[in-house]
C-alpha cells in the first residue's frame, strides 16, 4: 500500500528532502502537502521523518490531529510539547494569546538548538484553532529557526496562514494512468488488457482504491451464477467479485471524505448518465461537478465508471439516498424539467408520498406512451400506485397498467383490471367492464367476458351505457358460436330502438351475421356501412364499430378503406396495441388480413411479430393474427416458421371462436403448401364445420370449399370435388366479389377439366385481373397457363406462366405494394433481390409449372425427330384420340382443308402413312400427350 501511495511522489520527497538539508543549516521551512483522502499524503509524511531523522540527524515530534480533540484550545500544540508548562487549556484573550505564542517559540527555539527539530503534523486541518493559529505564528518565523514543520492536510479544507517566504504547499495529484498501468501490470495483469482498463477507469489514479482493486482481480474469477453469490459480494467486474474494493469506497465514503465531499459524490453517482438537459434545469450536476471545489474533478472522473457508481450506492445509508433523490427530483421538478428526468429520481423513492412526484410518474408513464416505449411506462405507473391515491384516480392507474401488463402477462393483467372494477365508481365501472371484458376474450375465455358485462349492465341505470354494455357484450359473443345467434337476435331488436350514436354496432354485427349467411351481397353491406361511417358515434362504442365496420370493408374487398379504419386506432408496430379494447382486437385482425390479401407478405410480418412474440407463452394467444402471420411465412417459402408460429398457439380447447376457424383454415393451407393433401382435406373439413356452427356459409372469410375441392381433386375424388366447388361458387356470386368469385371459378375449373373447366378459369382471369387479388390471380394465371399447354396452345400458356412467375416475384419485394394493372409489361425482370429470394410459395408454382411446359415442348419436338408446330400438336394428339376430322374441326374451329394439311406435315415428319401408326410411333419415341385433367395434376 505504501509503494502505491509514493509512485508519483519524487518532486515532494525531493522537496522534503531540501528543506530538511536548509532546515539543519539553521535556515527553517515548511511544507504543506495537501490531498484527497487516501491520496498518500500520510505515506509521505511518514517516509520524510524517517528520511529526515536517520541517525539522528534530526529529533522529531510527529502528531497525527483527531476530530475528537479539535474543540479542545492548544489540543494539538500539547502533543507536540508535552514537556511545555505553560500551554493553555481555554481560549485566550488575543494579548495573552500572544504571549503564550512567544513562550512556546522560545522552548522550540531552545529545544532546536541542541539538535534540528522536524515537527510532523498530519491532518493539520483536524487540529483545534488555537493550534492552527499557532503554527502559522510559526511558519512565518522559521527563517532563523533550525526546524522544518511539515503539514498535511485534506484538499478543500480551510487553508492555514502561512507565510510563503518561508515553505511551500502541494497539492498531490491522483496516480497518472500510465503510472495506473505499471502498477497493474506489476501486479501480474500485464496480459489482461479488460483488467488494465478498469485499474485506470475504476481507480481514477487513487491509490487506496487501486491496491483494494487489485486484490480482488489477483482472485479467481467466480463460475457461480449471480444469483447464488452471497449478498455481500458487491458489484462485479468481468466475473469477479470485488469486496475490497467496495469496502474502500465505502470507508473512503464515511471516514475520509467530509460531509459535502460525501453528499456530492452520492449526487454525482445518481444523476450519472441523465441527459444534459438535468443540469440546465436543474442545477444538481452542475453543483456536484463545481470545479471550484478541490477534488471534484477527480470524483467526476470516478464516479463515470458504473463499477465505482454501484460501490457507493451499494454502502450508501437507504435514507440518506432517499432525501438526496427527492431533493434531486424536486429541483428538476422545481426548474421544468422533462418528466422522464424527475421520474428517473423518483422511481428509487420509495412510496413516492407528494402530490408533485405522483404527477411526474403518471407524467413520464404518458410521454412514454405517446413515445411507443410501453416498457417504460410499466414501472412508472406501478410505482405511482404506491403513494397515496384517491380511489377514483387509483382505479384509473389500475386500469392504464393493467392494459400494458396484459400482452406480457395474461393473469397479471386480468387481476390488475379487476382490482380496477372494484375500485372504481358506479360510473367509471361502465368504462372499466368492456377493459376487463376485452382481456378475458384475449386471454380465451369469452363466456366469462360476457358475464362481466351483462352483470355490469344490469348494475347501472343509465340506458345508453346500458345499450353500449350490450353492444360491445355482443361483439365478443361473436368469439363463442353458441351466443352469437342470441346476440345477433338482440342486436336486431337493439338496431330498431337504439339511439342514433348506438346503432352503428348494432347494424354492423347483423350485417356481419347476414353477409355471413349468405343473405347479402357485398354491395348490400356497403350501402349500409358507408354512410354510418360518417355519422356520430357514441365513445364507449366507438373502436367496436370500426371494428365491425373495418370487418366488412375487408370481405368487400375494400383493403384501403379497412386499413385506414384500423389506422386510426392502433400505433404502428413495433409499439403494441391495447388489447383491453375489443374493438381494437378487431382492427388488429383486420390490419393482418387486409395485408395478407393484397399480398403485403413481408409488411404483414413486420407489424404483427412483436405483438405475438410478446404475448407467446403470457396467457394470450392471438390465433387470427397468429394464422394470417403463418400464411405469410408460407407464402415468403418460410414454411418451418410457419409452423412454429402455429405450433405456439398450443391446442384450442373447447373454444368454438370465429379464430380458431381461421387457425384450421392456415394449417389446411400449409398442408396444401407441403403436398399433404389427406391433412389439408381434414382440416378444411373441420373449418368448414366451425364455421357451420355459427351459419357462416359464405366464402368471404375462410374459402374451406375451394381447398377442400383442391384437395380432394389431388386424392382422386372430383365428384366430391365438383359438388363442393360448385355449392361455394353459389355463395360466391351472391357476394359478388371478384376475389371470391374467381376463386371459386378455379376451384370448379379443377373438379371439372376438360374444355368447361378451361372456360372457367378464363372467366376468372377476367375477373381477377383488375381486381386487388394478387394470390388468386397468380394461381389462377398458372392453372390456366397449364390447361393452356394441355389444350395445345403452348405459346401462349407459357405467355401466361411468365406472367404468374413475374407477379409472384413482385409479392417476395419487401413493402413493394402489389398490384395487377395488367397495362405494364408483366413480363419484365423484377429486382435482384426479389429474384434472390425467389422461393415463396408461387414462385415454385410458377417455376415448376414452366420448367413442366419446358420438358413437355422438348419432347413433344423430339417426337419424330422433326419439329412439331403447335397446331399440328393439337391436331395429332385429337387424332390420337381417334376424333375424326370434321370432330377436329369443330373441336378447334378449324377448315377441313387446314386439318388435312396439318395431318399431312405431321406424318410425313413423324414418318408414318395413317393414323393407326400415330399411337406406336409416338409411343415408341418417347412422346408424352396429357389431356387437360393430367395437367393439372
Amino acid at each position: 500500500m505504501a509503494g502505491n501511495s509514493l509512485v508519483e511522489r519524487d518532486d515532494a520527497r525531493a522537496g522534503a528532502a531540501a528543506a530538511g538539508a536548509s532546515a539543519r543549516t539553521g535556515r527553517g521551512r515548511w511544507l504543506l502537502w495537501g490531498a484527497l483522502p487516501g491520496m498518500g499524503r500520510t505515506a509521505l509524511l511518514d517516509e520524510a521523518v524517517r528520511r529526515e531523522t536517520a541517525g539522528g540527524a534530526m529529533d522529531a515530534v510527529h502528531l497525527r490531529c483527531s476530530p475528537e480533540e479539535s474543540r479542545f484550545p492548544f489540543a494539538a500544540v500539547r502533543q507536540l510539547f508535552p514537556e511545555a508548562d505553560a500551554v493553555p487549556f481555554a481560549e485566550q484573550p488575543a494579548a495573552d494569546e500572544q504571549r503564550t505564542f512567544h513562550r512556546l517559540l522560545a522552548h522550540l527555539a531552545r529545544r532546536a538548538a541542541d539538535r534540528p527539530v522536524l515537527l510532523a503534523v498530519d491532518d493539520v486541518h483536524l487540529a483545534d484553532r488555537a493550534s492552527r493559529r499557532w503554527i502559522g505564528y510559526l511558519a512565518r518565523r522559521l527563517g532563523n529557526l533550525p526546524v522544518l514543520l511539515l503539514l498535511t492536510e485534506r484538499s478543500g479544507s480551510h487553508p492555514l496562514a502561512l507565510h510563503e517566504s518561508t515553505g511551500t504547499a502541494t497539492t498531490l495529484e491522483p496516480l497518472s494512468a500510465p503510472a495506473v498501468l505499471r502498477l497493474a501490470r506489476a501486479h501480474g495483469h500485464a496480459a489482461d488488457a479488460g483488467a488494465l482498463d478498469l485499474c485506470v477507469r475504476a481507480s481514477a489514479g487513487h491509490p487506496v482504491l487501486l491496491h483494494a482493486l487489485l486484490r480482488d482481480l489477483a482472485a479467481p474469477a467466480t463460475s457461480a451464477p449471480a444469483t447464488s453469490a452471497p449478498a455481500t459480494a458487491g458489484p462485479t467486474a468481468a466475473g469477479r467479485a470485488v469486496p475490497h474494493y467496495r469496502t474502500a469506497i465505502g470507508d473512503w465514503l464515511t471516514s475520509r471524505a467530509d460531509p459535502l465531499s460525501r453528499q456530492a459524490c452520492l449526487t454525482l453517482c445518481i444523476t450519472a448518465g441523465s441527459a444534459p438537459q438535468e443540469a440546465d434545469r436543474g442545477g444538481t450536476r452542475d453543483d456536484a461537478r463545481d470545479e471550484t471545489r478541490p477534488g471534484t474533478a477527480w470524483a467526476v472522473r470516478l464516479f463515470a465508471e458504473p463499477l465505482a457508481r454501484e460501490a457507493a450506492l451499494a454502502v450508501a445509508d437507504p435514507a440518506e439516498l432517499r432525501s438526496l433523490r427527492t431533493g434531486i427530483a424536486r429541483r428538476l421538478d422545481e426548474h421544468g424539467a422533462p418528466a422522464h428526468l424527475v421520474a428517473a429520481h423518483l422511481l428509487h423513492v420509495e412510496g413516492p408520498d407528494e402530490e408533485w412526484m405522483i404527477q411526474s410518474l403518471e407524467d413520464a408513464a404518458e410521454d412514454a406512451l405517446q413515445a411507443g416505449r410501453t416498457a417504460d411506462a410499466v414501472p412508472l405507473l406501478r410505482h405511482a400506485l404506491t403513494g397515496p391515491l384517491a380511489p377514483d384516480r387509483r382505479a384509473a392507474l389500475t386500469l392504464r397498467l393493467g392494459a400494458l401488463e396484459l400482452p406480457h402477462s395474461a393473469d397479471a393483467g386480468i387481476r390488475r383490471l379487476r382490482a380496477a372494477l372494484e375500485l372504481a365508481g358506479d360510473e367509471e365501472r361502465a368504462a372499466i367492464a368492456p377493459a376487463l371484458g376485452a382481456a378475458l376474450v384475449a386471454r380465451g375465455r369469452p363466456t366469462t367476458a360476457i358475464g362481466v358485462l351483462h352483470r355490469e349492465s344490469t348494475a347501472t341505470d343509465c340506458g345508453e351505457l346500458v345499450r353500449a354494455l350490450q353492444s360491445v357484450a355482443a361483439l365478443i359473443a361473436s368469439h363463442d358460436a353458441a351466443e352469437w345467434r342470441g346476440a345477433v337476435a338482440a342486436m336486431r331488436d337493439l338496431a330498431a330502438s337504439a339511439p342514433p350514436t348506438l346503432e352503428p354496432l348494432a347494424c354492423g354485427l347483423v350485417t356481419e351475421y347476414e353477409a355471413g349467411a349468405g343473405q347479402l351481397s357485398a354491395a348490400e353491406v356497403l350501402e349500409r356501412i358507408r354512410p354510418r361511417l360518417s355519422a356520430p358515434v357514441h365513445p364507449a362504442i366507438r373502436t367496436a364499430w370500426l371494428g365491425s365496420a373495418a370487418t366488412l370493408l375487408q370481405w368487400a374487398d375494400r383493403l384501403d378503406e379497412a386499413r385506414a379504419l384500423a389506422d386510426t386506432s392502433l400505433p404502428a408496430a413495433p409499439a403494441l396495441p391495447d388489447l383491453t379494447d375489443i374493438g381494437r382486437q378487431c382492427l388488429i385482425s383486420i390490419r393482418a388480413e387486409a395485408a395478407l390479401m393484397d399480398g403485403a407478405f413481408h409488411r404483414l410480418v413486420r407489424e404483427n411479430t412483436p405483438l405475438l412474440d410478446a404475448c407467446t407463452d403470457h396467457g394470450i394467444r392471438m390465433p387470427h393474427v397468429a394464422s394470417m402471420v403463418a400464411l405469410a411465412h408460407c407464402e415468403l417459402g418460410r414454411p418451418g416458421a410457419a409452423r412454429q408460429v402455429l405450433h405456439s398457439l398450443g391446442g384450442q380447447g373447447a373454444s368454438s371462436s370465429w379464430e380458431w376457424n381461421e387457425v384450421r383454415y392456415a394449417r389446411a393451407q400449409l398442408h396444401a403448401s407441403e403436398g399433404n393433401w389427406q391433412a389439408s382435406l381434414a382440416d378444411h373439413l373441420a373449418c368448414g364445420s366451425g364455421q357451420h356452427a355459427r351459419d357462416f356459409v359464405s366464402p368471404v372469410a375462410t374459402p374451406w370449399r375451394s381447398g377442400a375441392a383442391l384437395a380432394l381433386v389431388r386424392l382422386g375424388s372430383p365428384a366430391r370435388a365438383r359438388e363442393l366447388a360448385e355449392e361455394e361458387l353459389g355463395h360466391a356470386r351472391v357476394w359478388g366479389t371478384p376475389r371470391t368469385v374467381g376463386r371459386a371459378l378455379r376451384a370448379c375449373a379443377a373438379a371439372s377439366g376438360s374444355r368447361a373447366g378451361l372456360d372457367r378459369l378464363e372467366e376468372a382471369a377476367s375477373l381477377l385481373r383488375p381486381a386487388r387479388a394478387p394470390v388468386e390471380l397468380v394461381e389462377t394465371l398458372i392453372d390456366l397457363g397449364r390447361a393452356r399447354i394441355a389444350g395445345g396452345n403452348g405459346r401462349k400458356g407459357r405467355d401466361l406462366l411468365d406472367e404468374a412467375h413475374a407477379l409472384a416475384l413482385r409479392l417476395l419485394q419487401p413493402d413493394t405494394p402489389a398490384t395487377t394493372d395488367t397495362t405494364t409489361d408483366t413480363t419484365t425482370d423484377t429486382t435482384t433481390d426479389a429474384a434472390a429470394a425467389g422461393t415463396g410459395r408461387l414462385v415454385r408454382a410458377a417455376q415448376d409449372a414452366l420448367r413442366a411446359a419446358s420438358a413437355r415442348r422438348t419432347r413433344a419436338a423430339t417426337a419424330g425427330g422433326a419439329a412439331l408446330t403447335d397446331a399440328e400438336l393439337r391436331i395429332v394428339r385429337l387424332a390420337v384420340r381417334g376424333e375424326t376430322n370434321e370432330q377436329i374441326c369443330a373441336a378447334l374451329h378449324l377448315a377441313r382443308r387446314t386439318v388435312e394439311t396439318h395431318l399431312t406435315h405431321a406424318y410425313r415428319k413423324l414418318g408414318v402413312t395413317r393414323r393407326t401408326q400415330l399411337t406406336s410411333r409416338l409411343a415408341g419415341n418417347g412422346a408424352v400427350f396429357v389431356d387437360f385433367h393430367d395437367a393439372r395434376a
